[in-house]
């Protein structure tokens, strides 16, 4: 049993250690990053355009949201898409993906963990990203928990790809996976019956709140799985609606101090839905982010 004494001397020195170490963060304070779901208005009409006005807000990473489907960023190839980043100082080291179970118009999705998978990764790694994300489960792909299983399978066979590419694959929470049944949540069997190297986590901090989920508890469980995090706010209204960093509950400097323990990499501000023009939403929280967690 530790004493008030020990306590005192191991907070000393890690507090020292904090002074002779700052980078013991294993996140780079550097890369502030932006989910561009948040501006998808403003990146259909005008890609090009609006990568230049989110880095002129002063955020430094991307996380793209179209290829499933297109097999394209943003209506370009990988690589006038990474000239584009380059022309602007922004790095994509992250892109949502779908999963592909789901059918549109009668066929199947291209450029899915299930569909074509092998060209999503070629296309990712000369994109540069570093991080394939499954982004969500649609009605139809969702389902019991031997469901579940079967899913946790086939990110373990898409991980697996990903990995010869020096890709890592991480899978991106809402609250669905939350609901328990027969005493288990969704959520823990993608966990347990995913190999810990192949599929990592992407941690949406939002519905994580909202699920009445402890994101200390996922990471003293599972430290290192959770590279990457969605950072948004969720309000202090009974409906608990998406806000602004630092507009809301969500007690970011709390979980910023538990990044190391998490695996944190990257993280991305994400507002799904604005109350006025998404840049001033993403101004506003890009503001609070460097004054108060980078």
């Amino acid at each position: 049993m530790s004493t008030r004494r020990s306590f005192i001397k191991t907070s000393a020195v890690l507090s020292a250690g904090l002074l002779a170490a700052p980078n013991l963060f294993a996140y780079d304070k550097k890369y502030i990053g932006l989910q561009l779901y948040t501006v998808r208005d403003a990146m259909a009409k005008d890609p090009v355009a609006t990568l230049a006005k989110v880095a002129k807000i002063g955020y430094t990473s991307v996380e793209a949201a179209t290829y499933t489907g297109t097999e394209l960023f943003y209506g370009m190839t990988p690589k006038a898409f990474a000239a584009v980043l380059k022309q602007n100082g922004l790095i994509m080291p992250s892109a949502h993906y779908r999963l592909g179970e789901e059918m549109v118009d009668g066929a199947s999705q291209l450029g899915t963990i299930l569909n074509d998978w092998d060209k999503a990764v070629t296309d990712a790694a000369e994109a540069g990203v570093k991080y394939m994300v499954c982004a969500y489960l649609a009605d139809v792909e969702r389902g019991p928990l031997d469901h579940y299983k079967k899913t946790a399978d086939s990110l373990n066979k898409a991980g697996e790809i990903c990995k010869k590419a020096g890709i890592q694959l991480c899978y991106h929470n809402h609250d669905f996976e939350f609901i328990q049944e027969n005493g288990k949540y969704p959520y823990e069997i993608i966990l347990q019956n995913t190999d810990k190297d192949l599929v990592k986590f992407e941690m949406d901090l939002y519905w994580i709140t909202k699920a009445n989920q402890d994101p200390f508890a996922l990471f003293n469980e599972n430290p290192g799985r959770f590279p990457l995090w969605h950072v948004k706010d969720l309000d202090k209204t009974p409906e608990r609606n998406f806000t602004e960093v630092g507009n809301g509950i969500i007690d970011f400097k709390k979980i910023f101090a538990q990044s190391k323990k998490a695996g944190l990499k990257y993280f991305f501000v994400e507002q799904d839905k604005c109350p006025g023009d998404p840049f001033d939403s993403i101004t506003q929280s890009i503001t609070y982010i460097k004054k108060n967690l980078v």
